[in-house]
């Protein structure tokens, strides 16, 4: 981005702060558990001050404890109105955070709408076999 070294600083501490990380602003990547890790990487993804954030699978590889540290983070995003595309099989984080849910199944779109329908209303067999199965 080319930002003056205080500016650069400076965003980078607000940042840290709004994902719960400002603590460890002065720790090295092997030193984060994955869910911190992951939380920074958010981060550093708001610098720039994008218009959408892209997240691929953000908890995948966090075991569920991790996990909820950064679906609690993208939730307070989502709740701050930060506009978010995301590919998921994490159906907590999904039903958590997502206003509108595209349900693909082998690259083909099975089905597609608000959260709350697609989820607890899916019209599809498809959808509702894959929602049965992760929701319970």
């Amino acid at each position: 981005l080319r930002w003056p070294r205080d500016k650069a600083r400076a965003r980078a501490r607000e940042l840290l702060d709004k994902v719960g990380m400002s603590a460890k602003a002065d720790a090295w990547p092997a030193n984060l558990s994955g869910g911190q890790q992951q939380r920074v990487a958010i981060a550093r993804a708001l610098a720039p001050s994008p218009q959408v954030l892209l997240c691929d699978e953000p908890t995948s590889a966090l075991d569920p404890e991790l996990a909820s540290e950064v679906v609690e983070v993208l939730a307070q995003l989502a709740r701050e109105g930060t506009t978010m595309l995301m590919a998921t099989h994490d159906l907590r984080l999904a039903s958590t955070i997502a206003a509108q849910v595209v349900f693909l199944d082998r690259g083909e779109v099975v089905e597609a709408g608000d959260a709350r329908d697609v989820f607890y209303s899916p019209r599809g067999d498809r959808t509702k076999q894959f929602v049965s199965s992760l929701l319970g």
